[in-house]
């Protein structure tokens, strides 16, 4: 039996899920850019809430709305660069703020539960509706905004 080290298997996992573009992979590269996006999103949130006295939804709408651009950029450059093209468009940003709203609702439910409802801390409620939010995010990215569009045959 041959041993094939973590290293090589995460290299081949890596190479097979970008020419494929599987779902697994595209969740990984999602959450990867996601991380770019959670970092500015927390840190504009805590910075409205803390240092500029917002309330908790207030300093949400701010964050998510700074992250959501960039979110775009690089889920249509990175993540879904084969569905997109690499290219931006105003319908597909559209579209993506559409789903984006989507998941910031799930975002502040989870925000509002977690902060009001079961008391955790302010810090501790955003990661958890950072979390929520990830789940509906990727899934109406992968299934609509992304999709892949099958084009209609020529007609003459």
């Amino acid at each position: 039996m041959m041993h094939v080290s973590f290293y090589k298997r995460g290299r081949i996992w890596l190479l097979a899920g970008w020419r494929k573009r599987a779902v697994t992979f595209k969740a990984a590269v999602y959450a990867f850019v996601g991380v770019i996006n959670t970092t500015v999103d927390y840190s504009v949130f805590l910075a409205a809430y803390v240092a500029l006295g917002l309330p908790l939804i207030a300093a949400n709408a701010l964050s998510w709305i700074i992250s959501i651009s960039g979110s775009y950029m690089l889920n249509s450059t990175i993540t879904f660069a084969a569905e997109s093209g690499r290219k931006l468009r105003w319908s597909a940003y559209f579209t993506f703020v559409a789903a984006g709203i989507a998941g910031w609702l799930a975002n502040t439910a989870a925000l509002l539960v977690a902060a009001e409802v079961l008391l955790f801390p302010v810090w501790l409620a955003k990661l958890a509706a950072i979390m929520a939010s990830f789940i509906v995010n990727f899934s109406l990215s992968n299934f609509v905004v992304f999709r892949v569009r099958r084009s209609l045959p020529a007609t003459t």
